[in-house]
């Protein structure tokens, strides 16, 4: 029975590991889409108009919501990395700011939970396109 079992352990499917970020250590947002002129001039607006994005780094939602805006877009943006672990964490300011789930956008110092388009946003900070 032992000279069987052994070689049906090696069938037996394991997880594939191989694309893992955490693997690496990736404790951060990975945006692979790319940008378009406007979603770059959104997020820099965005940016100059005190907007913040409050994040983790291991949110599905967060990462959909980041590739809404894609790579070069999203470098443009204010966002603040709450998981403890994240790169560049400020779980505090989290805290202090009772940020419940993510993502989480402070527009005009009003929290607003969850990942929105980008014509919901457009319409929130009253962006003109």
């Amino acid at each position: 029975m032992k000279r069987l079992l052994i070689p049906l352990l090696c069938f037996i499917p394991l997880p594939n590991a191989v694309d893992s970020y955490h693997l690496y250590n990736q404790k951060e947002l990975i945006v692979t889409s790319e940008s378009t002129k406007e979603s770059i001039d959104f997020a820099k607006y965005l940016k100059n108009n005190g907007v913040v994005k409050y994040s983790a780094y291991w949110c599905p939602n967060c990462l959909k919501q980041s590739e809404l805006f894609g790579k070069q877009a999203y470098k443009e943006l204010n966002v603040v990395e709450c998981a403890r672990d994240g790169i560049n964490s400020q779980t505090q300011l989290c805290i202090d700011k009772k940020i419940k789930g993510f993502p989480t956008w402070e527009i005009n110092g009003k929290l607003i939970l969850g990942a929105l388009s980008l014509k919901e946003l457009f319409k929130l900070t009253g962006y003109n396109y």
